[in-house]
């Protein structure tokens, strides 16, 4: 019986957690510190530093940060890893920045982290208070107006479903359609807290944070939430709200069918 052909490269999920502050984000740049470049760099250490490269299910910016980022990473095939070893060794390798494998899961080479998502979903905190934040400096968008949150959801409900996200776009945003289907927009309280939720199969540049821009203008009462409808049907940027600054944002979660950390 011959004997089984090595694949090329072993592929295994990874689940991250990262505080984007002083990050410029998930891709590599050509100056400043990324997390795909940290990631690679961990990755090459358990590999005996061989490169290994990674593919996200979502990028993030320059400041924003994420509670459940998944990518994937291609090791060479006569590596041999437990699912502990991977977790705990690339967490090592991480340290001192603010980056931590939460979990890791060995896939088939044809799964993509990228790819085989079938939804992800961010969060939006603001710090709704006058007093400027301390313990979550860098990591809210302090908005000392208070927000009406009954009419910030009415707003975020226009939202909800397919639309041309033309106006809730970056100007530089690359996505061959602007066509988007958003299944969730929810605004809630939690003491000083306001946090917008979105899920979607997938999001435009910057579209979540335009978003939540718009939406605060109607929160301090600036727009009224029909305003909201005629900046969507406008489809130009300059119709809609100011783009929410980075550190509020994180990404949530990305979903899979199966999941391969299930």
């Amino acid at each position: 019986m011959m004997e089984e052909e090595l694949a090329p490269v072993q592929r295994w999920a990874v689940k991250l957690e990262y505080d984007g502050t002083g990050l410029v984000g998930w891709q590599r740049q050509k100056s400043g510190l990324s997390v795909q470049s940290l990631l690679e760099a961990a990755a090459a250490r358990l590999a005996g530093n061989r490169p290994v490269s990674s593919i996200t299910a979502g990028r993030t910016d320059s400041g924003v940060h994420a509670l459940a980022q998944v990518a994937h990473l291609d090791f060479p095939a006569d590596v041999r890893f437990s699912r502990h070893s991977v977790r705990e060794g690339l967490s090592y390798h991480l340290k001192p920045h603010n980056v931590v494998v939460l979990d890791a899961a060995q896939v088939d080479t044809d799964w993509s982290a990228r790819f085989s998502a079938t939804w992800r979903s961010y969060q939006y905190r603001i710090l709704n208070r006058r007093s400027r934040p301390t313990l979550l400096a860098g990591n809210v968008w302090h908005v000392k107006s208070t927000l009406d949150v009954e009419k910030m959801q009415e707003a975020a409900n226009i939202l909800v479903g397919p639309h041309d996200f033309t106006s809730f776009r970056a100007v530089a945003c690359q996505a061959h359609s602007p066509m988007r289907t958003l299944d969730q927009l929810d605004v809630s309280r939690h003491g000083d807290e306001v946090i917008v939720f979105a899920k979607a199969r997938s999001f435009l540049h910057h579209q979540v944070r335009n978003m939540v821009g718009t939406l605060k203008l109607v929160g301090i009462g600036a727009w009224q939430p029909e305003r909201v409808a005629e900046a969507l049907k406008a489809r130009n940027r300059c119709a809609a709200g100011p783009t929410a600054p980075p550190e509020g944002l994180y990404l949530n979660g990305v979903g899979y069918d199966p999941d391969p950390f299930d």
